[in-house]
């Protein structure tokens, strides 16, 4: 199965994106508003510029009392592991276990065509092997 199944089957194949320039306090309301663990940083909606997770606001505002204020730039990872929507699930699933990352941007001739998270993947294997066991029980029961 390929990335692209993945994104067909998503209930929100919208990616929410949120500007270098906003602030901490704008991202922490734009992942609550949407019920989202991350956000790509992007200016345009199109070019990934980064991406940026609640995670990485916890792990700084115990450093920082003023981080709600500073722009999302300044906590944005900027090397960002992206993958093309002909990847397949088994091979995106070990990068993000390697590389410890939840979200993913999926990128198609250098433009964001959506984001996967380590959930969304999983899911979609749960319900891939749900499939095969019902084919399965369905085949044993026939004979």
């Amino acid at each position: 199965m390929k990335i692209a199944d993945v994104l067909t089957r998503k209930a929100i194949a919208e990616v929410v994106t949120i500007a270098s320039t906003a602030t901490v306090r704008d991202l922490l309301g734009v992942l609550a508003e949407h019920s989202i663990g991350a956000c790509v940083v992007s200016g345009d909606g199109t070019a990934v510029a980064g991406i940026v997770s609640e995670r990485d606001v916890v792990r700084r505002l115990h450093e920082n009392d003023a981080l709600l204020a500073a722009e999302v730039s300044s906590i944005m990872t900027t090397e960002v592991e992206t993958c093309d929507p002909e990847a397949t699930i088994d091979e995106i699933l070990g990068i993000m276990t390697t590389r410890r990352i939840r979200h993913m941007p999926v990128v198609s001739d250098d433009r964001l065509v959506g984001i996967v998270s380590i959930g969304d993947l999983v899911k979609h294997r749960i319900d891939q092997l749900a499939f095969e066991r019902d084919q399965l029980e369905a085949y044993v029961h026939q004979t």
